[in-house]
C-alpha cells in the first residue's frame, strides 16, 4: 500500500527519474501499480523479486519497505517475516555499498513494543519493551535487527542511511483483508456487520494518512546526510480503538454494532509518536485530519466492494 503511493509520488515529483519497483507480491497487489505501468511506460519498471534473495541493480536511491506489516500477514509465515527484514536489509545495504546509493529503511513503531507509562508518547531515544519470543516478535525483532544492520553498515562501510519509524498508517490501496483496525472497521461498517473490538477498546493508536507519511519519506530521504534517524513519522493525534469504530460508524452511516473479543497477546495498549525530531529536522508534520483521511479511505473501500 505505502510502496504504491511512494512510487506514484516519486514519478510525479521528478519527471526525468526512473523508478524500479521490486515486489514479491506476497501481500502487495499488482492492481495498485497497474495504472503507473500504463502512465509511465518508459520510467517505471516492475520486477517480481523476493528481497530475501540478492539482486544487483544500478541505482542511486533505495527505499526499503519490504515486509508484511499487519499481524495476520506477518504471523502467517513468521520465519519468512523475520528473513524479509533481516536478509532484506543485508541485501539492500550490500547494494547501497556497491553503488554508493543512499538507502532508506521503513522501520516501525513496533520497535517500541508495548510502551510503559513513563514513555508515552514514544520518542526515538526509548529502547522499547519488546517480547523477543512472542507471536508478534517476528516483525518487531526483525525490524529492530534491520535498524542495527543499517547503523553497522553506516559506521563500518560509510553507507548513507535514513531510518523512519512508521506509526499506524492508512489510506487507499489497502487490502480488504489487511487485518488492521482501519480496514477491518470500514469494511465491516460498509457491510453493516458487527465491528470486532479486541479487549475493551480502550487501547489507543495514532493514525497517519498515507499522503502525509509519503511527504515525510521524501523529506527524510532528501535531508542532509548527517540526518540518519531514526525519526518517528506518524500522527500524534491519539484516539482509542473504540472511538475510532464509533467515528467510522458515523461516517459510513452504518447499522453495525460493536462486539468485543479477547485482546491478542502482546498487543500494545498505547501508541503515540513524539514527532519533535521530524518537526525540527525535517520541517514535517501531518496535515490531514482523521476525519478527512477516513472519508477518503471509505470512498476507496466503497469502490473496492462495488467491484467484488
Amino acid at each position: 500500500m505505502i510502496g504504491s503511493h511512494l512510487c506514484k509520488k516519486l514519478l510525479w515529483r521528478h519527471p526525468h527519474d526512473e523508478v524500479i519497483c521490486l515486489d514479491s507480491f506476497f501481500t502487495g497487489r499488482k492492481d495498485n501499480i497497474v495504472q503507473l505501468m500504463h502512465d509511465y511506460p518508459t520510467r517505471f519498471e516492475v520486477i517480481r523479486h523476493d528481497i530475501c534473495e540478492p539482486i544487483t541493480l544500478d541505482v542511486d536511491k533505495i527505499f526499503s519497505l519490504a515486509c508484511p506489516a499487519s499481524p495476520p500477514h506477518y504471523q502467517h509465515n513468521p520465519v519468512h517475516t523475520t528473513k524479509t527484514s533481516v536478509l532484506g536489509a543485508i541485501n539492500v545495504l550490500g547494494m547501497a555499498r556497491r553503488t554508493g546509493a543512499k538507502v532508506f529503511q521503513a522501520s516501525t513503531s513496533e520497535v517500541y513494543g508495548d510502551p510503559d507509562a513513563a514513555h508515552h508518547p514514544q520518542c526515538e531515544e526509548y529502547h522499547g519493551n519488546v517480547n523477543p519470543i512472542g507471536i508478534r516478535s517476528c516483525y518487531d525483532e526483525g525490524k529492530r535487527v534491520a535498524e542495527t544492520l543499517f547503523f553497522d553498515y553506516h559506521r563500518q562501510h560509510k553507507v548513507r542511511i535514513k531510518i523512519a519509524r512508521i506509526f499506524n498508517t492508512y489510506g487507499s490501496n489497502m487490502r480488504m483483508d489487511d487485518g488492521r483496525v482501519v480496514s477491518n472497521f470500514i469494511c465491516q461498517a460498509l457491510k453493516n456487520e458487527n465491528i470486532t473490538l479486541y479487549g475493551d477498546g480502550s487501547q489507543t493508536r495514532s493514525f497517519c494518512y498515507v499522503s502525509d507519511l509519503i511527504d515525510g519519506f521524501i523529506k527524510l530521504m532528501n535531508s542532509d546526510d548527517t540526518i540518519t534517524g531514526p525519526i518517528n513519522l506518524g500522527n500524534p493525534s491519539e484516539i482509542t480503538v473504540k472511538q475510532l469504530a464509533e467515528v467510522i460508524i458515523e461516517l459510513t452511516h452504518s447499522k453495525s454494532k460493536l462486539v468485543y473479543l479477547p485482546l491478542p497477546s502482546d498487543d500494545p495498549l498505547q501508541r503515540k509518536p513524539d514527532i519533535t525530531k521530524a518537526k525540527e529536522l525535517l520541517g514535517w508534520e501531518p496535515k490531514v485530519s482523521l476525519r478527512q483521511g477516513l472519508n477518503q479511505t471509505i470512498s476507496y473501500f466503497e469502490r473496492e466492494l462495488s467491484n467484488e
